[in-house]
């Protein structure tokens, strides 16, 4: 089995009907979750539209695209809060849409967020109907909509953007479309930071692609001598994939460069703003630490045998995909997201957030719904958005993401 081999795509005159349950379900659990905020904030005196895009990310958000980049906050133990900790592209959109309607830079964001989820759904069906088929596509989308941290996918984030493109760029390369991957990584890294995983898929793939090829070098010089009729121009095939490869990192690689020219600092610039922050890669031995005392009393030792639980279950699911035989771009996408979350050194509530990216890890639990009888994977579907619609609502009446 090569790291490219899946199910055939289905035509372009059925794919509007393929994807429709998916969207359609999709859509139907955001807008559940949005109702239930919008009931809760109000029962709260809240206003669940601030909530949604004028609040913690979203401001600074708003702020690079008022006002670029320069703005800080010096807090009185001495941490720098920059907004160059940002990546450019959302603001540049939620620029662009102020630009051309009568909608606020705030609005913007929130605009491109919907629509962002709605082609970051659609590429998730497109990567999970392309392994697994066509059920599993739609449990896979219906799982990514009812996360517990799913109402994030209808803010005005980055998540929702960077998901959209990462799972695009995944889907080209599955399908051989290496200059449209590396295209869409490039944007998926001027998205967020971790959109080096998107570039590490590409890369992998790539490498693993050119390997097979060499190992089928002799097969292929037999059939040339042999006059068998030979398939697209392997050098073409070759260039466009090392095109994607060289187009794939400059998004990350140029923003990060950008970063260390303004501060002077050169390609520790982006290292040192992120320090600012608090924020920075040890390993995990910050986030051990972090869950280790919670377990120096009794109520927080619950949250930390939570913490533990939680944890394993994202190993446990990577485990199950490497064992399925998930194609190699999804383990290394997901597992460079993954890693990426776990290891960070601060922020630790926003863990779940940042691995909501890491879609792939859902496609066994997909699998297994979609084995599963239909009523009673929507029963099980159907109460696990309620309680998550609850949670998000809860959850942004109070503290909030970080």
């Amino acid at each position: 089995m090569t790291v490219l081999e899946t199910r055939a795509a289905p035509s372009r005159a059925g794919v509007l009907r393929r994807v429709a349950p998916a969207l359609l379900g999709y859509a139907a659990v955001r807008a559940l979750g949005l109702l239930v905020l919008f009931v809760w904030s109000a029962a709260r005196d809240k206003s669940a539209y601030t909530l949604l895009t004028a609040r913690w990310d979203a401001l600074w958000y708003v702020r690079v695209a008022e006002s670029g980049y320069g703005y800080e906050v010096r807090l009185a133990n001495g941490d720098v809060h920059s907004n160059l900790a940002f990546f450019p592209l959302l603001p540049w959109l939620e620029r662009l849409v102020a630009a051309v309607s009568p909608l606020s830079y705030a609005d913007g964001g929130f605009l491109v967020s919907l629509l962002a989820s709605l082609a970051a759904a659609w590429g998730i069906f497109a990567v999970a109907d392309r392994v697994y088929g066509r059920r599993a596509g739609v449990c896979a989308v219906l799982l990514w909509a009812v996360l517990p941290v799913g109402i994030v996918q209808s803010m005005a984030y980055s998540e929702s953007l960077f998901t959209a493109l990462a799972a695009w760029s995944l889907y080209a390369v599955l399908t051989g479309r290496w200059v449209t991957a590396g295209t869409l990584a490039l944007a998926a890294g001027l998205t967020r930071p971790v959109g080096m995983a998107v570039v590490a898929a590409v890369w992998a793939a790539a490498l693993a692609s050119f390997l097979t090829e060499r190992r089928a070098g002799t097969v292929e010089r037999e059939a040339l001598t042999s006059g068998m009729p030979q398939g697209p121009d392997p050098a073409a095939s070759r260039a466009r994939r090392v095109l994607g490869m060289a187009l794939a990192p400059l998004g990350t690689a140029g923003y990060v460069l950008w970063v260390g020219h303004r501060t002077g600092r050169g390609p520790l610039g982006y290292l040192d703003v992120q320090a600012g922050w608090r924020n920075g890669f040890d390993g995990g031995y910050a986030f051990a630490r972090f869950v280790a005392e919670k377990f120096t009393s009794f109520p927080s030792a619950l949250a930390g045998a939570g913490l533990i639980a939680g944890v394993a279950s994202v190993v446990w699911l990577y485990g199950i995909g490497v064992r399925q035989r998930q194609p190699l771009p999804l383990l290394v996408y997901s597992g460079v997201v993954t890693a990426l979350a776990l290891c960070a050194s601060s922020y630790f509530g926003s863990k779940p957030r940042l691995l909501m990216p890491a879609f792939p890890l859902l496609l066994p639990l997909a699998l297994a719904l979609a084995k599963g009888r239909t009523r009673r994977s929507a029963w099980v579907l159907g109460v696990v958005a309620v309680v998550s619609s609850a949670y998000g609502a809860f959850w942004l009446n109070g503290s909030g993401p970080p």
